[in-house]
């Protein structure tokens, strides 16, 4: 892609925004590790407000851009403004697109500017319900023809975003949504320091990390949450009862934060925000549940395992997340009840860390950060295995 070595080569990222999401936390951690005297990112951002990661960005010697937020309604006035912009920047070698609802009008703008590579990167299986949801799929209708390069971080990522044609076809390429695992290693002392300063050292912890949306269903989590607490069993003795830590922001934080009121539940559930120093609060957690209505491929199940968490999932999610014995699935159509019998079941387990196991299966970090420089690099379709 780049014959002069001497500069990097220059890879403009395509987001939402540069907040604490999956996609940019996953982005991010692949920057930290790249080797940025051989690849640069820049981003293209669809907000006029600073990110968490903006600081971190511009001191790793990246550059933050800006486009309007697309709503339907301004569908030519977006489309000019992409236009306009890679017109204006013409000295990327890559987009790499994560915005997929987009990426068939941002895309073929940065090919017409001669831009010499695109990858469309799906990232989730599902769309949002209602108007936006239809426009999504509307709009990703024939994605897979206008992007050089199809990433996808699980099979059913893929057959959403792309088609179950593409897939078949051999047409796109699987990148695990790849962590620091070593962050998230257990650690005792880490553990009983966050719960001390929590106030739940005494507690049995349910644990979650996401945001409040749509595909993360809250709602349900609440429902289970519920009923685990009213389960007579307890893990022992020394236990005293069930809190529910909830790491995330987003707009359905209030209507979760209104039927935990409902529930009886609100002082038993923590509504944690945002938090950068995430590895923490998974030690802190006993048990972690995620009744997601669709997902891509969830860091979180990654990182929960590295840190030795039992995790119950809803079977919407992809199979390749669950590397180890810790994950077990159920259906999110079942009563809530069911998911916390199981719960109450299986509270008991020996905690141990399980970053090997997670790094063999191709979710490091550092691993990935090669395999992706090559890419970048070369270009060469056989670089990503």
């Amino acid at each position: 892609m780049n014959g002069n070595m001497a500069q990097p080569v220059s890879v403009l990222h395509v987001l939402g925004g540069t907040n604490l999401g999956g996609a940019e936390s996953r982005i991010m951690d692949l920057y930290r590790h790249i080797d940025r005297n051989k690849v640069q990112f820049d981003f293209l951002v669809h907000t006029g407000r600073e990110g968490y990661f903006d600081k971190e960005i511009k001191e790793l010697g990246g550059r933050i851009y800006r486009v309007p937020r697309f709503r339907l309604y301004n569908y030519f006035t977006y489309k000019k403004a992409v236009k306009a912009f890679f017109q204006a920047h013409r000295e990327y070698q890559v987009i790499h697109g994560h915005m997929t609802s987009t990426a068939s009008i941002y895309l073929p703008a940065a090919k017409n500017a001669g831009i010499p590579v695109t990858i469309a990167h799906a990232r989730s299986a599902g769309v949002d319900k209602g108007i936006k949801g239809i426009a999504t799929r509307i709009l990703r209708k024939n994605l897979w023809k206008k992007a050089d390069f199809l990433f996808t971080c699980s099979k059913i990522a893929g057959v959403s975003v792309f088609g179950k044609k593409a897939v078949e076809q051999g047409k796109t390429l699987f990148v695990p949504n790849a962590i620091d695992c070593k962050e998230f290693e257990y650690n005792e002392s880490t553990r009983k320091k966050v719960r001390e300063k929590l106030g739940i050292a005494d507690q049995y912890v349910i644990g979650h990390v996401g945001r409040f949306h749509y595909a993360k269903n809250h709602e349900y989590l609440l429902r289970i949450f519920t009923a685990l607490c009213k389960e007579s069993r307890k893990i022992d003795e020394a236990c005293k009862g069930f809190v529910l830590l909830l790491l995330g922001e987003g707009g359905g934080m209030q209507a979760a934060k209104t039927l935990a009121g409902e529930l009886g539940i609100e002082d038993k559930v923590y509504f944690l925000g945002n938090q950068g120093n995430v590895s923490d609060y998974y030690q802190a957690m006993d048990y972690f549940v995620y009744p997601s209505r669709f997902e891509g491929l969830p860091g979180t199940i990654v990182e929960a395992q590295c840190s030795g968490l039992k995790c119950v999932m809803s079977d919407t999610i992809c199979e390749e997340v669950a590397v180890t014995d810790l994950v077990h699935t159920m259906s999110i159509e079942e009563n809530p009840d069911k998911w916390a019998d199981y719960i109450a079941k299986t509270m008991k387990y020996d905690r141990r860390d399980r970053v090997q196991e997670m790094q063999k299966a191709g979710f490091d970090v550092c691993a990935q950060a090669e395999r992706m420089e090559k890419f970048y690099t070369t270009g060469l379709r056989q670089e990503m295995g």
